[in-house]
């Protein structure tokens, strides 16, 4: 038995969660949100007890502080010594990895010559390992990558018909992220079923305010839809997803737009949001179309099609699939959503048990007997992913 530890650092926040490993017993989780302003929220979840305090948190040394002496003060663990591995979520490993791997110099190294790749993420990952590793150095430290589970692509799938040039020297190409997420679906499906992985094709879809595409062809990652960057793909909160790519030069000459301000618009100011004009959350929207708001129809419709193109393409390039996976915060709790999408491929033979589908955030299996391809709603679990991850490397240590 060992204590062990995931860990999310985003640039203003940090998401975490203690096991009781290889139980995967949860022992604590919880959330620190507004790092770097006087009004930062910690809240820690202990044995279904809630506990919240808002205060000045003005550094991730400060939050890790704070969940260390929670996680001491509530028993949760008697000393740091306890805590014997941390899973920590990197989003971007390049080509250099295909798995997890323990936390050294030149695994940091490397994570950091891919910034370019993820400006905003990568850094932020590295500054939540180096203040956990001070404050735990006895732990055995393991960096999970998004992108890792998306490495076993072929290249036909992940490059771009761009001059080849700039994937020999800038390492353009698609990379794909949400690997964590799909490597959990692909693992929990064939366990549920009682398979190898190896011996499935499926398609997931991770679909939430970030919403990604995977089609898993023998176990393994094949095409996905998110590309260099995590903007690419099906339409998603408040990213645009796919788009012409004349469009971005077009609306920067016209309006003078710089780069960054078109990354901006692209980024936080299309997608569900831009459409609708009402709110990146679906459950806005849909609130919106009961009231018959022409735009919100629009964006609802225009997120359904996305996704059944994307589903319909990928059974197509895989010649088949076993099964499709619904997941993410749409995924599992969106039972209009899923209908829309089933329906639309219903060319593919695939039929929704709409009694069964009537569900939010569970497991639970939702075509018919007579479907010709099965259709799950898995509750996703990247947190239990990282924790798997670090005390396998602590085992191996």
């Amino acid at each position: 038995m060992a204590i062990v530890m995931s860990v999310n650092a985003g640039s203003s926040s940090l998401k975490f969660q203690v096991y009781e490993m290889p139980e995967e017993k949860v022992l604590a989780k919880g959330l620190v949100e507004r790092i770097g302003l006087n009004d930062g929220i910690f809240t820690i979840k202990i044995n279904g007890e809630k506990f919240s305090e808002t205060t000045d948190i003005p550094n991730h040394e400060v939050a890790v502080q704070m969940l260390i002496d929670n996680l001491l003060k509530h028993h949760v663990v008697n000393e740091l010594t306890d805590i014997k591995a941390v899973g920590h979520r990197l989003v971007h490993g390049g080509e250099f990895y295909a798995d997890s791997v323990v936390a050294t110099a030149d695994a940091v190294a490397k994570v950091e010559e891919c910034i370019p790749l993820a400006p905003l993420h990568n850094p932020a990952g590295l500054t939540g390992y180096r203040t956990f590793d001070k404050a735990l150095p006895n732990a055995v430290h393991t960096f999970v990558f998004d992108t890792a589970f998306h490495q076993t692509m072929p290249a036909v799938n992940y490059m771009y018909p761009i001059p080849y040039e700039y994937y020999e020297k800038d390492h353009i190409r698609r990379y794909g992220f949400h690997g964590t997420s799909h490597r959990y679906l692909t693992l929990r499906l064939a366990e549920m079923l009682n398979k190898k992985p190896e011996e499935m094709n499926m398609i997931t879809c991770h679909l939430g305010n970030g919403a990604s595409i995977t089609a898993i062809k023998n176990g393994k990652s094949f095409k996905t839809s998110m590309g260099l960057t995590p903007l690419a793909g099906v339409m998603m909160g408040t990213r645009s997803g796919d788009i012409d790519p004349a469009i971005p030069g077009v609306l920067m000459e016209k309006y003078g737009y710089s780069a960054k301000e078109m990354d901006d618009i692209l980024n936080k100011k299309s997608g569900l949001l831009g459409v609708s004009g009402i709110s990146s959350d679906s459950r806005d929207i849909e609130n919106a179309v009961e009231e018959g708001n022409e735009r919100a129809i629009l964006t609802r419709d225009l997120f359904d099609a996305r996704v059944i193109e994307t589903v319909a393409g990928y059974y197509g390039l895989m010649g088949g699939a076993d099964a499709i996976v619904f997941a993410g915060g749409i995924g599992e709790n969106a039972p209009d959503t899923r209908a829309a999408i089933i329906d639309g491929l219903s060319v593919f033979g695939v039929e929704l048990d709409r009694e069964a589908n009537n569900c939010r955030g569970k497991e639970v299996k939702i075509s018919t007997p007579e479907s010709k391809i099965a259709v799950y709603v898995i509750p996703t679990d990247e947190e239990v992913m990282l924790a798997r991850d670090a005390y396998q490397n602590l085992k191996n240590a």
